[in-house]
Parts: C-alpha cells; structure tokens; sequence
C-alpha cells in the first residue's frame, strides 16, 4: 500500500488549510491512520515549513522516535539523518539538512531551556499526547507562551488516536479541530476463564500458551505485550521452545535493543511471525500483518514514590483505556481477536484511564528546567491541569536542599545549571557531580541503579539465609547501599541462578533488572564527560556522595536504647531493624515509609540508611551548617535557660543548656511573654495595681494640663519587664513588688496630685469613706450600701468638680440596686417605690 491511500490524507487540505490560517491545530486519528509519519511530510512538501524551517515532532518514546525517523525517511528516498532525523538522550542521527526532526518530550524542553526562542524550529508537532507524559504538558505550555510572545509565527499541532479534546480546545483555545475516521476492523476480545497468579505461573507461560491455542484460528502476525526486557526475553524463550509454535518466527522488540534487533522486529517476512513488545507497540508504531493480540495486561508506570523521594519504574496494571489501544492493534489490516490473560469481572476493577504524569511523578527534574528558562513563578505557570501546590512545594524545597535552587524566590543556581546537564532525578545529578570530585562514579551510578526498583533482598528470611547471607556478604555497618552492592555482584557473578539467590535471600528477577539500569547510568555519566572507569573506591567518599542526594533526609538518632530518630524539616521517624546501620548518631536513609500502626497512627519508617559525620554537613554544606546560641524558657523548670546549639538546617545536631548564663535583659523579656500570656502570674499584681493604671490613664484624659503620660498595652510591657530584669526564674519575680516599678511612671508632682484628684475613696458626709471604682470609659463609680447613704443628698464630683461621679446604690448584700448621678432625686422618685420590698427581705437593717 502506498502511503498516500493512508487514511490521513483526507485531512491533507484541511491540515494544510488551518495551518495557513490559525497557528495552532488539533488533529485526531486512530492508529494506523498515517498521521505521525505523514503529516511532518505534508509541512514540508506544501512549503509550511518555510525556507530553512524544521518541523520538530515530540514522542512519548525513544524507541518510537528512532523508528519512525526511519521509516519517513526511507519513505522519503533520504538517508536518515539527512532531510529526516532524531535526537533521543544518548544517541542523535542529524545534519544541517535536517527538516524533520523525531525527538524525545524531554529533548524539547532542555533546548528551550537553552535556547528560549527555538531559533530554527517552525513547526512543533505533539504526538500521542493522550499519553499527557509530563514532559509533553510542559512542553505544550512552554511553546504556547513562545508562541503568545516572541514567536508568533510558530505552529503547534497537537495529535493523538484519543484525546479530550474539550480539556485541550479550552487550553489551546482559538484553535482548529480535525478528526480522522481511520480504517479499522472488528476485533473479539477474550478473557482468561479464571484469574491467575502470575508470581505462581509466570507470566510468559501463560502468554505462550494462549498464543498456541489461537494460532490456528487466524492467518495474520501475532503481538504480545509484556511489561519490560525481562519478561520479553523469557516469553521469547516460551515461544521458541512451543512445538505447535515451530512455524513462526518470534522478536523482541524493547527500547534497550541495538537499532538492528529493533528493526528486524517489524520488518516483513514470509513467515508468520510473533513480536513481544513493550508498551512502545500500543500507539506510536503501526506493525502491519498483526491480527492477534496477547495482552498480559502489565506495563512499566513511571509513578512518584515517596519512600524513596524519586519517580521510580515499577510494574503496574495497565488501565482499561490502555488495554483498549492494544486490542486496536489487532484490527488494522483484517478483523482480529486480542485475549487478555485477565477475566472479565477483573477488567471491571481496573482504573478506566491512567492519571496524567503531573498527578502522579515527582516534579523537581521539571521544576529545575522551568527555572533555567527564567520561569520563577512555578504556581502560576499555564498548566494543562495544574499539579498539587504540596507537590510544587516539594519539588522546589528539595531542589533547595540539593544547592539548585537558592534565595527567597529560589532562583537557579550555577551548581542547579550544571545538574541540568544530566538527564536524571535531580538526587542523581548531584550525587554524580559529587562522585566526580570524589572519584567513585561507577558506585553511584550502582547505588542510582539499585534504588529505582525494590529491595531485592528478602526479609524474614530464616536462620539458615541469613547465616549464610552474612558469611558470604558479610556484616556491614557504614552503609546498607555497600550490602546491597555486594548482594547484586554475587547474583550477577552467580547469573541470577535461582538456587544461588534463594540461598542467600535474594530475589533473582529483582537483582536481574538492577544490570540494564546500571549500565544506562553509567552511559549518562560517560556522555557528560565523566571518569567511568573501575578504581579502588574510599567508603568514605561514597558515603559523601550519597549525603549530597539525600541531605533533605537526614536523620539523628534520639538515643542509643531506641530506634527514634529526628529528621529535617521537623520530621520524626524510626531506623528499620533489619538496618545494619544501628550505632552511627548521624545517617541518611534513601528510603523512607509510612506504616499504620495500632489506632490509626502512623509510623514512619527509615531505611537504605548510610552513616555520616557531622564534619562532613559543614564540608558539603557549609551554608546549611551553624553553630548558634539561643536563650529559651524551659517550661519544666520554669526557668530561663541559655542554650548553644550546633545545627544542619532546623534539625538540631547537639545542644547544651545552662540556666545561669543567660542575658538579663534577653532573661527579662523571655519571662514578660510568660507574664503576659498568663502562664506565670506576679503575685503582687492584683486589681489594685490595674485600678492604679487606670486611674493614671483616666487622670492623663481629664486632666491635660498635668501632662501625664498614659499606660499603654506596650508601656505595661515594658513594666513587666524592668520587674523581671534582673531575674532568671518564677521563683525570682513570683513575689517581687510591683508598684514601686508603677510609681516611677509618674513626676513626683503628678504623684502628689493623684490621690487629690482621683481619689481611691471618698468622705461622705456622714463621715463614711466609699470606695471609688475607675473604668476605662465612662465617669467613676462611688459604691456604697443604701444605709451608708442617709442623709446624703445631691451629687458628687471629683478633681476640683471637674468629674462627675455616678452613685451605685448598693443592698445589704452588696448587690446593686439603683445607679445614680444625683441622691436627691433618687430619696423622693426611686426610694418610695423599693423601701416596703427591701425591707421585708432585710427586716434586721434600719429603713427610714
């Protein structure tokens, strides 16, 4: 079939028309419609891409974007990378003729980074953006902003066989939207009659066995889906070793493959054939013949784990949706069956969609790259869909942990530049520009390596795996990374043989995948000019290297009889027993977990720990190291202490306390807040000393002229603490005077006036002295009971007759009963009417 009878090509005035017109597009096609390959060549052919322009088109995967630069460029009659090349992390096959251009998400994103106007690039084309991979989101916002700005000439097309096309129109909104029927035939979908285990029969097995039974119902190529190289290689094996299975031929098809081994996977053959393949064979690529689909439902989901604080790749169900694309590939060419080594009520469970990336992966890789293209502002950059703030928090807070980021606006710093270099988790960039200084790259780039899956070591093993676990491996007491190191050495020596590894607890296939990861660590390290070679390495050394990836987990022990720990940024936690690292003070652990405990608490577990010393916060962090002295009040002895503090960020490494060597005046203003916040009481301050301030205030309102000062609330601050000082205790201040500290806030003349104008009591007439209540509004209050009160008439005043006073007429039992300003009025209109009732209640008192 020639390529213009691609279904595509119905678009092809339709694409070409929009991009004339509007610079953005969205366009969506079923696979096999042609549209990844065909539409980079329709820009070039129709002149979209102008004199010396480049269409750049972004893939979700690197094994996709090296296949699919090929076939173009085959289709095209060029050599690859001539007019059509790639560019994916490791390898790139370019030239200055180049026009089209299949790179990785990533890819994009470091060169805009590098190069913000995209100098060159006229058309950016996003494809299997369904996928949402988060360097495709940011990718998208990133050239939408060029595109608003500096650039507006730029085309974005963004493409996909499905997309929520309503999320994307709003986002890219004024935009075009074009949709490809596509050809496709029916396909049958099959379910396993009862569910499986795969840890008891292997998956491949399973695969194998189903390909056998449907091989003689269909005339076509088979595809099966495994999750990574491992299990390829084995289901390869399973197949080749069918009899019935004898007359095809059988590939692996994986991104870790030579280009030869992945090109052989899809090219024609007389026979029929069988390709296992990762996920890659689900959207990106069209293998043609295939009919029969094997779908073992698993693949490799790149997800954050926070015990580890890095995105990790671990095997996962796949959701409905993606189980859906790889039935589709079943059904390109002829009607097809895809069976699924699940059962139909388990398909039910499954999640209908995946999460985007942005939901689910660690962001400080991205987080980095945003900073080094100027973008500050993280919280309001234009995402997609927007991640958690606690996400962006994390990413940032750990990124300033790690020296990339620095100031109030964390800013990229140079050491966060050189970092960047490295297409890593942002841990692994540091920890290999420290293992660089330190010579010992080739342990790092193990120690990377091994924290990506899970622990292959067992646990609870019996008595007889770990004797032999410690006679062969040894103890070890520096780092549990050196164990874990010596763990994998002896099950790679022993090739992974499942009696070997169970002797010593070991979990082969586990071991096995840490080999790849391994060797594509160290091909990153040697791309960027690092020194791989294999050299006596210094334990110490490689224990710095690690404190430089993972400072934001450091860890002190609280005491020797217990596990307990303190962590930075206020965190508490427990050293895993099965650790060897249980008599350092000083540790980091790469892993950390989160484990219910009894009544719903939650313990957090720390593990993967490497001892440290103290010298070494202030060699590799002389910023975040300091030695400080600090003046605290000890509530449990009441006391105000000094204390020297040695720390590494806010977690305190050493204190020591002396309740004899604090400041007096720091001492006084540490028991002023106590006082006022009513923990501790002065005994001597009762309502007596609070009538005498408000009698000072009211006297500095009504009489001016006598230029009183008022107490403030700070002023009664400043009071309490020329009380305190002095003292280092309660027990010193808990007694202390008061007044006479009050009394010198007044002139000795404002003094000798006090009791003349605001007297405290009153001399009635009748000879009785009353109390004289001052409020901090309104006039005084003279209180006196009804008796106390005969024979008194008209009205009262103090300061010379300036201040009126109200008359609080109070009954036998000290309750008022009248407030007055004039006891005139009062004996002729108010008593009359109150006499016969207070008298019969109080018959023993005199009434008049």
């Amino acid at each position: 079939m020639s390529p213009r009878d691609l279904p595509i090509y119905e678009l092809e005035s339709a694409v070409t028309a929009a991009l004339r017109t509007s610079g953005r597009l969205i366009v969506q096609a079923p696979t096999g419609s042609g549209k990844s390959t065909q539409i980079p060549q329709m820009l070039l052919q129709h002149g979209l891409l102008g004199e010396r322009g480049e269409v750049v088109v972004l893939q979700p995967r690197r094994l996709a974007t090296r296949m699919l630069a090929k076939r173009v460029a085959e289709e095209m009659g060029t050599p690859l990378g001539d007019v059509v090349g790639y560019q994916i992390r490791l390898e790139s096959r370019l030239s200055e003729k180049t026009r089209i251009r299949f790179v990785t998400e990533g890819i994009l994103l470091r060169q805009m980074s590098f190069d913000a106007a995209l100098r060159g690039v006229s058309t950016i084309v996003f494809d299997e953006f369904h996928e949402r991979h988060l360097y495709g989101d940011i990718s998208l916002a990133r050239a939408l902003q060029l595109q608003q700005t500096t650039r507006p000439d730029l085309k974005l097309i963004v493409m996909s066989a499905t997309l929520d096309t309503g999320l994307l129109k709003t986002y890219l909104a004024p935009c075009e939207i074009l949709v490809s029927q596509g050809r496709s035939f029916p396909v049958r979908i099959e379910y396993l009659p009862k569910s499986v285990n795969f840890d008891n029969e292997p998956v491949w097995e399973i695969a194998a066995r189903e390909c056998e039974r449907v091989a003689g119902e269909s005339s076509g190529d088979m595809l099966v889906f495994m999750p990574g190289a491992y299990e390829i290689s084995r289901t390869v094996q399973a197949i080749q070793g069918n009899r019935a299975l004898r007359e095809f031929v059988t590939f692996p098809l994986h991104g870790e493959l030579p280009p030869e081994q992945q090109d052989r996977a899809v090219a024609r053959y007389e026979a029929r054939k069988i390709i296992v393949s990762t996920n890659v064979a689900e959207t990106s690529l069209t293998i043609d013949g295939v009919t029969t689909v094997i779908d073992c439902g698993l693949a490799r989901v790149a997800r954050f784990d926070p015990h580890r604080g890095i995105n990790t790749l671990l095997i996962e169900k796949i959701s409905a949706a993606s189980a859906d694309q790889r039935a589709g590939r079943a059904g390109r060419t002829a009607p097809g069956v895809c069976v699924r080594l699940w059962t139909e009520r388990e398909h039910g469970q499954r999640a209908p969609q995946e999460l985007p990336e942005v939901k689910r992966l660690d962001l400080s890789e991205v987080v980095l790259t945003l900073k080094a293209s100027g973008i500050d502002d993280i919280a309001n950059f234009p995402w997609l869909e927007k991640p958690e703030p606690k996400a962006l928090e994390r990413a940032e807070t750990l990124l300033a942990d790690l020296g990339a980021l620095a100031g109030g606006k964390r800013t990229i710093t140079e050491l966060g530049r050189t970092m960047l270099r490295f297409p890593v988790h942002p841990r692994y960039a540091r920890m290999f520009l420290a293992a660089q200084e330190r010579g010992c790259v080739r342990p790092v780039a193990l120690m990377a390596a091994l924290t990506q899956g899970r622990n292959f070591l067992l646990r609870g093993g019996s008595k007889e795996v770990e004797q032999a676990r410690e006679d062969t491996l040894g103890e070890e007491h520096e780092s549990d990374f050196f164990l874990l190191m010596r763990a994998w050495r002896y099950a790679d020596k022993a090739n992974y043989s499942l009696d070997a590894c169970r002797r010593l607890g070991i979990h082969a296939q586990g071991a096995r995948q840490v080999g790849p990861l391994f060797e594509q660590f160290l091909a990153i390290a040697e791309k960027e000019g690092l020194d791989v070679t294999e050299r006596r390495t210094d334990g110490t050394e490689i224990r710095k290297c690690v404190l430089a990836g993972f400072s934001d987990q450091l860890a002190k022990r609280l005491d020797g009889g217990t596990l307990r720990c303190e962590l930075v940024h206020n965190r508490k936690g427990l050293l895993a027993r099965e650790s060897g690292i249980q008599q350092a003070p000083l540790f980091v652990a790469a892993e950390i977990s989160e484990v219910g405990g009894r009544g719903g608490e939650v313990n957090t577990l720390l593990s993967l720990a490497t001892a440290i010393e103290e010298a070494w916060l202030k060699e590799i962090f002389p910023d975040d190291y300091r030695e400080v002295r600090a003046v605290t009040y000890d509530e449990s002895i009441k006391r105000v202490v000094s204390r020297r503090e040695r720390r590494f960020r806010d977690l305190v490494l050493e204190a020591k306390s002396s309740s004899d060597e604090a400041p007096l005046n720091e001492a006084a203003a540490l028991l002023t807040k106590e006082v006022l916040a009513g923990r501790l009481k002065l005994e001597a301050w009762d309502e007596a000393v609070e009538q005498w301030i408000t009698r000072v205030n009211r006297l500095a309102e009504w009489f001016p002229e006598l230029e009183v000062n008022p107490l403030t609330d700070a002023d009664r601050a400043t009071l309490i603490e020329q009380i305190c000082y002095g003292e280092l205790g309660y027990r010193d201040i808990k007694d202390k005077p008061v007044m006479p500290i009050l009394k010198d806030w007044l002139t000795a003349e404002q003094l000798a006036v006090i009791d003349d104008y605001l007297p405290e009591k009153l001399t009635m007439a009748n000879g009785r002295r009353s109390r004289i209540t001052y409020a901090r509004e309104g006039p005084p209050v003279l209180s006196a009971r009804i008796q106390e009160l005969y024979g008194i008439e008209g009205k009262f005043t103090l300061g010379h007759g300036r201040v009126a006073v109200k008359i609080e007429v109070l009954a036998p039992n000290q309750r008022p009963i009248q407030v007055t300003d004039d006891l005139t009025n009062f004996w002729r209109e108010q008593y009359p009417k109150i006499k016969a009732e207070l008298s019969r209640r109080y018959p023993r008192h005199e009434w008049r």
